[in-house]
């Protein structure tokens, strides 16, 4: 065997349906589209998720619960994750998205206390949990809260 000998399965390429080229193609006169209708005119069909006048399905089911407008999406980062830093680094916004533990787009940040960290670094941060500042503090890092 050799490249030249090579040779693709059947029916693994299928030729294109070529319509409106005459009746002994056997895609002729109608060009598959049958005999008038919404869809066989230019420019015809309907919009996805009509239903033929029906009640679409996107209106026939409950609406329920509340979304507020106003809402903080706030990203959760524990004692553990901070372990990336070195010792004695400043943690802020900027810092956290550059390592790739918060998403830029979140509006706050909040230290949660799981895990531990055994040297001290410096937070600039919008929200701690308590067991997380008893942490950070026994290990000697300061915590300042910007709102």
């Amino acid at each position: 065997m050799n490249l030249g000998s090579l040779k693709l399965p059947d029916g693994s390429r299928k030729k294109r349906k070529r319509v409106g080229r005459g009746d002994g193609s056997g895609h002729g006169g109608t060009s598959c589209k049958g005999h008038k209708g919404q869809n066989a005119r230019s420019g015809g069909g309907v919009r996805p998720g009509f239903e033929g006048g029906q009640m679409p399905l996107s209106r026939r089911l409950p609406k329920r619960g509340f979304r507020n407008p106003f809402r903080r999406e706030i990203a959760t980062i524990n004692v553990e994750q901070l372990k990336k830093f070195s010792k004695g680094s400043v943690i802020d916004r900027e810092v956290l998205v550059k390592a790739g533990l918060m998403k830029a787009k979140a509006d706050g940040i909040k230290i949660l206390g799981k895990g531990n960290i055994d040297y001290p670094v410096s937070l600039k941060v919008d929200m701690i949990s308590r067991g997380a500042r008893e942490k950070i503090e026994a290990a000697g890092g300061s915590i300042t809260v910007v709102i």
